[in-house]
């Protein structure tokens, strides 16, 4: 049994593949397999992977089902205690996947590890050094666009991005998988959240090192369907993962959160799609999947508030 199972959803990702395979390939580690888990492409990406790269897992789903379900069908079908996700448009440096793992090893409580992902056309600049959340229920990715030199400290992290980052799979039974409700964004802010009330930790390794396209799927930072469900999937997540009490505590935050990404949508024209995700997000939310509280868990949700109050000055702060 391999020690790490590599992940990598797919949906028409063709023109990523030859690339981010070749990278995958050339890793230091080597007790890993790969599975990819194609979403219904119609680019010809499972025959490509089939006949270029046949020690390769393919797993064939009929439909697009979203980044949520196809992970999720890819860590149940692992047997590795470590299971990593991988986006299809990256490059991952040789020691990418050894620096991940032995994150996880130094960390007993860790649930995850998250890499440094440098911008795939500018190697110069960050694409993220994990992912924050704070009180206004903004995410964001700590440190994009600045010098791809700095956040070089292995440190905790609110949670680490689902496009290049490592989990303890043994966990996924205790806390929870991935969401499906969530289809696309912010699936693995969730989860990394979850974790952080089951009293786990979410960790950044610096020496992980891959490069990211970013938006290969979705086509651009800015459209209608990411502004959507980024909308709706907030406002879910929020509903789940806050208790009635933590919720009250920061509506004097959310509302004006809300309303400035409003209006900063509706500059770009998006405004409609922004506040039809946010209808759409009250409505899945009456689902009632809330986290279940426990009072054993009060000092997490304690620590994480404060996060939340801490991760709004460092955005505010630039």
């Amino acid at each position: 049994m391999a020690e790490v199972t590599v992940i990598i959803p797919n949906f028409n990702g063709l023109r990523y593949l030859p690339c981010m395979l070749e990278s995958m390939h050339r890793q230091s580690f080597t007790d890993m397999d790969i599975i990819l888990v194609d979403n219904g492409s119609t680019d010809g990406s499972t025959a490509y992977v089939q006949e270029y790269w046949p020690d390769v897992r393919v797993i064939s789903l009929p439909d697009n089902t979203g980044f949520s379900h196809a992970v999720n069908v890819g860590i149940r079908a692992a047997s590795a205690p470590f299971v990593l996700l991988l986006n299809n448009d990256t490059e991952a440096d040789p020691h990418f996947v050894e620096a991940l793992l032995l994150c996880m090893k130094a960390h007993a409580h860790a649930f995850s590890a998250g890499a440094r992902m440098l911008c795939f056309d500018r190697r110069d600049r960050l694409d993220g050094a994990g992912d924050l959340y704070c009180a206004l229920g903004w995410a964001f990715a700590r440190g994009k666009g600045k010098a791809a030199d700095r956040y070089l400290k292995e440190e905790q992290i609110f949670s680490a991005c689902g496009g290049a980052a490592i989990y303890r799979r043994e966990l996924f039974g205790e806390i929870g998988f991935f969401d499906d409700e969530h289809f696309a964004y912010l699936e693995d802010l969730d989860i990394g959240y979850r974790a952080r009330i089951y009293g786990y930790e979410n960790w950044y390794a610096p020496d992980a090192l891959v490069y990211h396209v970013g938006s290969g799927t979705s086509g651009s930072r800015y459209n209608q369907f990411k502004t959507r469900y980024s909308s709706r999937n907030n406002v879910y997540m929020i509903y789940k993962n806050m208790p009635l009490f933590q919720i009250l505590l920061n509506l004097v935050f959310l509302i004006p959160g809300f309303a400035i990404k409003l209006f900063f949508f509706a500059r770009k024209g998006l405004g409609r799609e922004y506040l039809a995700g946010i209808k759409n997000g009250f409505q899945i939310s009456r689902k009632g999947r809330k986290v279940p509280f426990r009072a054993a868990h009060l000092g997490n949700y304690c620590r994480i508030q404060i996060e939340l109050w801490r991760n709004m000055f460092v955005r505010l702060g630039g």
